[in-house]
Formats: structure tokens, sequence, C-alpha cells
């Protein structure tokens, strides 16, 4: 059964992956209203007013006006944060930010309808301790891993394990350093090199190393999974992926069924309908969880296997049901 109603795409102005999704329910005729919310409020109006049980009103821009009581969903796809007159001083800045928040953001939350990724559950499930937790109860296999600011522990951590030692950031760290975008990727790391002023600065991430044949990218929508082998002919690819997708081979594959079930198990938990798991296949076969994106990128994949996720995604979005 097929809802009515208009999918609210909130993504960034330049987002190919929500391009993917907003073509395909174009061409399936389904209306969709694309915004980010960096356009509130210079450039997007809100208007709208709670009767009875409800709350009804308008979003507009100066080329289309969406009616709030029609969304049938919403696509949030990373959207950056609200922009205000240049004039505004550092305070009211602050002040009407967190009015937008509350005001704009909670309005479109109170909406009756389906999220993906709904933005709270997805912001808890960005937490990697929490991310890692949650997949050892849901039965998937995860790396032994130490939180830490202090050296001692990192040595300590270092001493228990049978082999080489990885780091890696929270969170996706890229910057500009001497007019040239870096990121932050995996590395692998000595205790011996790290100086302990470093690591008293902030947490720290570290596990153990694990063998790896190949990666898998594993993206679930709902209960539709999609996975494709990820093979890396470099040395830093082999580390992390994400440093070199020019070394990249893909071939479909099929997780084992406790992994399948560990991963709907997961995003039950997390209260999540789309996620893009990240896993180590080792030169044993097993699979090993890294982390979980609740808003990760699928076009790469998609481009390279065929595995019709944008069609799933859309279906999610329409409201088409599916067992």
């Amino acid at each position: 059964m097929k809802q009515a109603g208009t999918v609210l795409v909130l993504a960034g102005r330049f987002d190919p992956t929500a391009d993917l999704v907003i073509e395909e329910l174009n061409r399936r005729a389904v209306p969709v209203f694309r915004v980010d919310i960096a356009e509130f409020p210079l450039r997007l109006a809100l208007s709208a007013s709670l009767s009875g049980a409800a709350w009804y009103g308008t979003l507009s821009t100066d080329r289309r006006t969406l009616d709030v009581a029609s969304v049938r969903s919403v696509y949030y796809r990373r959207p950056t944060r609200p922009q205000f007159p240049h004039g505004m001083s550092p305070e009211a800045r602050k002040i009407a930010e967190r009015e937008a928040r509350l005001g704009f953001g909670g309005l479109l939350t109170a909406l009756p309808c389906r999220w993906l990724p709904p933005p709270g559950k997805a912001a808890d499930a960005e937490y990697k301790p929490l991310q890692l937790r949650v997949a050892a109860e849901s039965g998937l296999s995860v790396p032994r891993t130490l939180i830490t600011n202090s050296i001692g522990a990192v040595h300590a951590f270092a001493d228990s394990l049978s082999g080489p030692m990885i780091y890696k950031p929270f969170s996706h760290v890229r910057g500009v350093v001497g007019n040239q975008t870096a990121a932050v990727y995996t590395s692998m790391v000595n205790p011996e090199d790290l100086a302990p002023e470093d690591v008293a600065t902030t947490a720290h991430l570290f596990q153990e190393w694990v063998p790896k044949d190949h990666e898998v990218r594993l993206t679930a929508v709902r209960d539709r999974i999609f996975a494709a082998e990820i093979h890396s002919d470099s040395p830093t690819g082999r580390v992390d992926w994400r440093s070199d997708y020019a070394s990249h081979s893909y071939a479909v594959c099929e997780p084992p069924e406790p992994v399948r079930r560990g991963v709907l198990r997961m995003l039950e938990r997390l209260g999540l309908p789309y996620g893009a798991f990240d896993f180590v296949v080792t030169p044993d076969g097993d699979w090993r969880f890294l982390e979980v994106n609740p808003s990760g990128q699928f076009g790469f994949v998609e481009q390279s296997t065929g595995l019709p996720i944008t069609a799933a995604i859309a279906d999610y979005l329409e409201g088409t049901e599916y067992d």
C-alpha cells in the first residue's frame, strides 16, 4: 500500500546521494520538496498553527510552497545549519540558532510521518561507544577497543594484544592544511611513537588490528540487506578503504545468517530504518563489525555493483509496504 503526499528532503545543496533518491522519486511521480535547513530563515519561511491534534501550515521559498500536513515522509540527509544575517551579534546568533532548532526542527519532528533516519536516533547512533556495545549485544563480533586520554592505558592495552594496534577518530575529521584538503583516517600506531601530552588532550579510540582478507559495506534499508565486498590493492587502502577509492574493486556478497540477524537486531535497538555498516572479513571468513553510519553514502556501492539501494530507500519514503 502506498501513502499519498510529499516527500520532504532535508539535504545540503550539493549532495549526490540525495540526488539519487530524488531522481528515483521523480521517476515514480512522487512529489518531492527539497530544502536545506541553511535556507532558514533568510530564504525559507515557516508558518504553522496547531488545530486539534495536528499541525497545519506551510514552508515557502521564493519558488515553491509545501503544505506541511501533506508530508508523507522525510529524508534527512545531512542538512547544514541555519544561516542568519551577517550583522547579527554572536550572542543573538546563538539564541536564534537554538530557537530555530527547537521551533523549525521541532515542528518537523512533530509531523506524523516516517523519517529516514530519525534525526534524534541518528544522532545517538553516531556515538561509537554506543554502536560497539549494541553491536556486541546484537550478536556481532566486535574488536577489542580502548577509549582513553591516558598514555599509560594505551601502553597497557597494546601490551595485552597479540598483534598490532590501530587508532581511529570518533568522527570523520576533515580540514584544510597548507591550502590542501586533509583527512584523518584509521592508522596503525605504535604506543612508543605517541606523545603523552598529545594523548592527554582529548578522548582517543584504539582497537586491535583485525587481519583482513577484504572489507564489506553492508547497507540495510529496514529489512532489506545489500552487501558488497571492497577489495583494495594499496597499502593505505588496506588499512582504511576510505583513504583510496581509486584502488577499489567490488563484488556483491551474501552475509552469513548470524551477521544478517545481528544487523537487523542492531537497527531495531538503535531505532533506525537505515544503516551503512562496515565489516572486516578475516582470512578465515569471520565478519568483524567496525561501525554503522545512520546516514551513510551508498551511491558508490550501487554504481559499482548494481545493487538496488536507491529503489529500497525510495520504497520506504514512498510508503510502499513490502515483506
